[in-house]
């Protein structure tokens, strides 16, 4: 059966045992031999020390094999003859899963493969640990006992520690040929194209630089550790001073100050139980880099198998914060090297953090290409802030090299690699097309928002954080529709007291000024979990415990959050958005809160908001029906469109077989987009929309031709969809989607399309 990791049973090896296996392993790699007499004499040491019968390390090979390369305790023959693939046997499953594995009772194990030329039949229990390097699983490091017994933490961590001097003998290309180990193969000089996934609109073409700021541990193994732990804590206070140098800098005057997700660092950078991991790892031996890099190591291959969006780009941040540590450590104010960046650059990396991509020269800085992220990352936040393409696309270390010529297409999810000449010169086109209609949007920035037989069309923006308030001012738009109130939440350790919240809303007024402001209560759950707030896991997160949901049961913090708001707004209009709104009865409860905390103010002598609007999100179908009661009790209705879509059609949009499968364009949508439109009409109910539709030029028309007439979107947008509709004649849109309503196709993209052509509708 697997164990868990017991402190107290087995054979002792302490501290002690781990700094002499140390200092011998020192000495081994010190001497002289090949990779293979090193690695022989590794195992070798490493089944005497920790009085094991059978030490043997497997090295991953080309097409994902991982070889028995060397064992003590095993039948020799079998060295460089036995071979799993990933997945297959106790060592695949290792090497799968990224993480350790320790065995009372190997053969019990589901994926326990008997290989008889080993001669492991009398071996029943086993310890292995993945050899970790860069991200990737190298190879496998395996001790295992003929008695059934469990294995100290010790013994796991000390196997840890020697795997990290195999994977360097595998970089270095000593135990397999470089081609095997080499981030490039052959067809790099071939122009090739990735598909990817869009993350940030836009543009660029750029020479590749490629983001690899994981130094070369040359020395594992320290001679004093209390000289490494004054290196270490020396190191600790410079990357202090530099994140603070960072929040502070004049370069981010342009980006409002966005503390939000920079202070993410301090938080980490002060974690007790990641520092005290590190320090633990030096007084073991280590020297202060290979401990940064061991306590990285685990910490990756522990988080890396979990699903949890929240929690994978949070380890994205944390391997930010690795590197950056390991850089001071070795005298390096950061990795981006400005004297050898090239004018027009592509950034390619596996993951970054929001930190890292700061350290770039922005103004040289055109594109970005990861091969992990989500478009709600950290890094992907500050990007779109800055206006910068980003594509998500696996395997683009692997087919990049530094300098490469690379076109970031950042509408569509493409990267063009080593172009070919008539590629860019289309690329150019697109380019110069792409700033003559920015042009043309700068020059209608401060024209009404009406169109061609002068129906008023209110455009808004959809935030969610300070650094996106400048683009209130530069997109000319009138209003906030929606303000995401979770994401400041998500960024923290802790949930923020009514104070900071207080400080945070006032500030987002400060900004916006006379412009009005709809701030939607915490919409969490699903796939944005709060770090400090365990809802278990649920089957259908979607459907789950979310939103409005969380707020009812919880109502502390709805109401710690109403306070806030009405306390930033005092003298001030405020209008509050209740979010997965299922029933009217969930709506009259987050009012009574609201009325309590009201009431709460009164009495404390703090001045209300000069104005109070309630509204509620329709998301939830059964709304629609319910909209006669609904109606009366309500100042505004949003719709969001996103996961309307996805509940009216049973289509999860986060799957990509489904996301797809239905179109917003089509006749229900649109039918139940019209009633919502006539019901408020009748109701004299302000009707806006603030889903992905209202950002697409050609489902703005469709929306406006159903009657809406808000629209609220991201920054980008603005201009293509104010271009659109000044260039619209609603009254003919209206009589043409007249006979549309009730038709069977799946779809109307094309006929309106087919309608904006003919009518010179600019989309």
């Amino acid at each position: 059966m697997t164990s868990t990791l017991d402190l107290t049973a087995g054979p002792s090896f302490d501290g002690a045992s781990s700094r002499r296996l140390l200092a011998h392993l020192r000495d081994i790699m010190a001497g002289s031999g090949s990779g293979q007499e090193r690695l022989d004499k590794i195992v070798t040491l490493i089944a005497a020390e920790m009085r094991a019968d059978v030490c043997s390390c497997y090295v991953m090979r080309a097409g994902e094999v991982l070889e028995l390369f060397a064992t003590e305790g095993l039948n020799k023959t079998a060295v460089h003859n036995t071979r799993l693939r990933v997945g297959e046997g106790i060592v695949g499953y290792i090497a799968g899963h990224a993480r350790p594995l320790a065995l009372d009772n190997a053969p019990s194990h589901p994926s326990f493969a008997y290989r008889p030329e080993t001669g492991e039949d009398p071996f029943l229990s086993m310890a292995g640990v993945p050899v970790l390097r860069g991200g990737k699983v190298r190879g496998v490091l395996v001790i295992q006992h003929k008695d059934r017994r469990p294995y100290v933490e010790e013994e796991v961590e000390s196997l840890q520690t020697i795997a990290m001097v195999v994977a360097e003998l595998v970089a270095q290309s000593e135990l397999v040929g470089a081609s095997e180990v080499s981030t490039s193969g052959d067809p790099v000089l071939l122009p090739a194209r990735l598909s990817g996934v869009a993350m940030s609109p836009g543009l660029a073409m750029g020479l590749a630089v490629i983001h690899r700021p994981q130094l070369t541990i040359r020395q594992l193994v320290a001679e004093d550790a209390e000289a490494e732990l004054e290196r270490f804590n020396a190191a600790l206070v410079t990357m202090h001073s530099a994140i603070d140098d960072l929040l502070e800098a004049a370069t981010l005057a342009g980006l409002g100050e966005p503390r939000d997700i920079l202070e993410t660092y301090r938080m980490f950078a002060e974690d007790r139980g990641w520092l005290s991991r590190i320090r633990e790892a030096i007084r073991a031996g280590l020297t202060a880099e290979a401990a940064v890099q061991q306590v990285q190591n685990d910490t990756r291959a522990r988080m890396s198998h979990l699903t949890d969006p929240y929690i994978r780009e949070r380890l994205q941040d944390f391997e930010d914060l690795t590197n950056r540590l390991l850089q001071h450590l070795a005298g390096k104010t950061s990795s981006a090297d400005g004297a050898t960046q090239p004018d027009d650059m592509i950034l390619v990396a596996r993951s970054m953090g929001p930190a890292e991509l700061l350290d770039y020269d922005r103004s040289r800085l055109r594109g970005l290409l990861l091969e992990e992220g989500t478009p709600s990352s950290h890094v992907c936040i500050v990007a779109r802030a800055l206006n910068i393409p980003v594509v998500q696309a696996a395997d683009a270390l692997n087919r990049i090299e530094a300098l490469d010529q690379l076109i970031v297409d950042g509408d569509h999810g493409q990267v063009f690699i080593r172009p070919a000449e008539d590629i860019q010169m289309a690329f150019a086109d697109s380019v110069a097309l792409q700033h003559r209609k920015e042009q043309m949007y700068a020059e209608i920035r401060n024209l009404p928002s009406v169109t061609r037989d002068g129906v008023p069309i209110s455009i808004q923006l959809n935030c969610g954080l300070l650094i996106d308030l400048p683009h209130l001012q530069a997109s000319g738009a009138e209003g906030i529709g929606l303000y995401r109130t979770e994401i400041p939440f998500m960024v923290r350790a802790s949930y923020p007291d009514v104070k900071a919240q207080t400080e945070l809303y006032s500030r987002i007024m400060d900004e916006a000024g006379e412009k009005p402001i709809v701030f939607r209560t915490l919409d969490v759950g699903g796939d944005k979990m709060l770090p400090y707030m365990t809802g278990g896991e649920e089957e259908n997160p979607a459907l789950g415990w979310r939103a409005v949901r969380i707020g009812l049961d919880h109502p502390s913090l709805l109401r710690q959050q109403l306070r806030a708001l009405l306390q930033a707004a005092a003298g001030r209009p405020l209008s509050v958005m209740f979010p997965m709104i299922a029933e009217v009865a969930e709506l009259d409860a987050a009012r009574r809160l609201l009325d309590l905390e009201l009431k709460r103010q009164a009495g404390q002598g703090v001045e209300p908001p000069s104005r109070l609007r309630v509204g509620t999100m329709i998301e939830v179908p059964s709304l629609l029906w319910q909209l006669p009661a609904l109606l009366p009790r309500v100042d505004f209705l949003s719709v969001g469109s996103n996961d309307l879509m996805q509940y009216l059609y049973a289509a999860d949009r986060g799957n990509p077989r489904t996301s797809t499968r239905y179109d917003a364009l089509s006749p229900g949508m649109l039918c139940v987009m019209r009633r919502l439109v006539d019901e408020c009409a009748k109701n004299k109910v302000p009707l806006s929309l603030c889903g992905e539709m209202a950002g697409r030029p050609l489902d703005a028309m469709a929306l406006i031709g159903a009657g809406f007439r808000t629209l609220s979107m991201a920054p980008p947008s603005v201009g293509p969809v104010k271009t659109m509709l000044r260039s619209l004649d609603v009254a003919a849109l209206r009589q043409y989607m007249s006979g549309l309503y009730l038709g069977a196709d799946h779809s109307l993209r094309d006929k309106l399309k087919t309608f904006a052509r003919d009518h010179g509708v600019l989309i």
